[in-house]
């Protein structure tokens, strides 16, 4: 008997084909009627509990959030230190993990929050504020030995380092920490720590800034200028900073940058030049000190 002949597909059918939509495979269920989870999407679920249980992910989020405040330049090599200076910033992380000798803890403290403090300029307000924060917390943090809290002593110590840091000369510095300061045994608050990082901060800005005038005004191959050159500069400082007084009027901050311009700058160096009287020379250290004075005094002192 001769065997009959399979029909060929053809084309129209072939596409009728490939226009049908996939059948779904059909879902488990289980005895009471329920439909039943894969294992690999159970075990998908089960991580991200453990992620989010154990802090994993927020501490990822915060980390991409640091990332985009700071933007680095080499961000692989910012979140290796941010992760690096994590530790240390909470109550529970003073345990098993901590190193021998109260000191040795008390100095990471400090170098976790003046990294901290850094990661974000001063005029950047919100993110610098976040930091301090941050700086605030992992210096309060509570260990074996130690009480949470901020006490006056360790609020010092980080103030020193970051005007050492700062690379500002000593004596320039040591009025404004005379006045910042705290005692040993007080307890700082979250504001006074804020103010006193800030003006600190500030303060360090405000020297390199006089430090980068100075050399223009010193004479070609001596590390000196005229006095009666420095000191007009150093009176048209004074003006800027006394028409800024009356921070509630928003044209005082007009009237400062004005006298901080360069018509006003070029002005002062004329009427200086013109003197007919010897002067004799100031020095950079001189200079800077006049300066920060100045700044200085605007400061309200702690208590």
């Amino acid at each position: 008997m001769a065997a009959l002949p399979v029909p060929v597909p053809s084309v129209k059918m072939a596409a009728v084909e490939k226009r049908r939509p996939a059948v779904a495979p059909a879902a488990s269920f289980t005895d009471n009627g329920r439909p039943s989870v894969s294992r690999a999407q159970a075990a998908a679920e089960n991580e991200e509990d453990f992620l989010r249980q154990v802090g994993v992910t927020e501490m990822l989020r915060a980390a991409l959030l640091k990332v985009l405040e700071a933007r680095p330049e080499e961000p692989i090599a910012f979140l290796a230190h941010y992760f690096e200076n994590m530790g240390l910033r909470s109550p529970a992380s003073g345990g098993a993990g901590e190193p021998p000798g109260q000191l040795l803890l008390q100095q990471q403290r400090l170098g976790r929050a003046l990294w901290h403090l850094r990661l974000a300029h001063h005029s950047q307000r919100t993110a610098f504020n976040n930091n301090v924060s941050v700086a605030y917390e992992c210096l309060s943090a509570g260990g074996r030995r130690k009480r949470p809290g901020l006490d006056g002593r360790t609020y010092s110590e980080l103030l020193k380092r970051i005007c050492r840091d700062g690379e500002a000369p000593e004596e320039v510095v040591a009025p404004l920490l005379r006045k910042i300061q705290c005692r040993d045994h007080e307890a700082v608050p979250r504001g006074v720590f804020r103010a006193g990082m800030l003006t600190c901060f500030v303060l360090l800005d405000f020297v390199a800034r006089a430090g980068a005038l100075f050399r223009l005004l010193e004479a070609p191959g001596l590390a000196v200028a005229d006095r009666r050159v420095g000191q007009a500069v150093l009176d048209t400082l004074e003006g800027a900073l006394g028409a800024g007084d009356h921070t509630a009027v928003p044209a005082c901050y007009l009237e400062a940058g004005s006298r901080l311009g360069p018509d006003s700058l070029a002005l002062a160096l004329d009427r200086a030049a013109t003197g007919r009287r010897p002067s004799s020379p100031m020095s950079r250290e001189e200079f800077l000190e006049k300066a920060a004075a100045l700044f200085i005094a605007k400061v309200k002192p702690v208590g």
